[in-house]
């Protein structure tokens, strides 16, 4: 498996409740690119609109090799699941204060593009700051331990 890019801003900024896989809908001068690991993930998120699951704002840079039919970068996408699969996401997601965010995009080991998908509720500012505190708390006590054993 080749990751292409991540999301790194979504394990910070949402609690990721629940991951699942999804294909892409891609045309060719986008999959030449990618392969290049010219895409970006910041600002997207997924969405289920007439009963299929699309992917919006996913920034895949023109190929540079592209001519006049060369894709648009911020195309919304269709993402490829099984309609129960989609389904159930339809009840998770009208639950209250529930989004699908992107958390990578890469190549599966048969060469097609795939999405993992993070079902993700969003984090309260007192949230990030006690995650914080406890980061820091661990990595105070692993250089206490790191300085004992030095010592001795």
């Amino acid at each position: 498996m080749k990751v292409i890019c991540t999301n790194r801003k979504a394990r910070r900024d949402y609690e990721i409740l629940e991951t699942m896989e999804a294909g892409l809908v891609l045309v060719g001068t986008e999959v030449k690119s990618l392969r290049d690991g010219q895409a970006q993930l910041k600002d997207s998120f997924a969405g289920i609109d007439d009963g299929e699951l699309y992917l919006y704002n996913a920034h895949i840079n023109p190929y540079r090799m592209g001519n006049r039919f060369n894709h648009e970068p911020t195309r919304t996408r269709k993402l490829l699941m099984h309609e129960r699969e989609i389904r159930r996401l339809i009840g998770k997601i009208q639950e209250k204060g529930l989004t699908l965010i992107p958390l990578r995009l890469y190549f599966s080991d048969s060469g097609k593009v795939k999405v993992e998908l993070g079902l993700a509720r969003g984090k309260r500012s007192y949230d990030k700051r006690r995650e914080i505190a406890e980061r820091d708390a661990k990595r105070e006590m692993r250089r206490a331990v790191k300085d004992k054993e030095r010592k001795q």
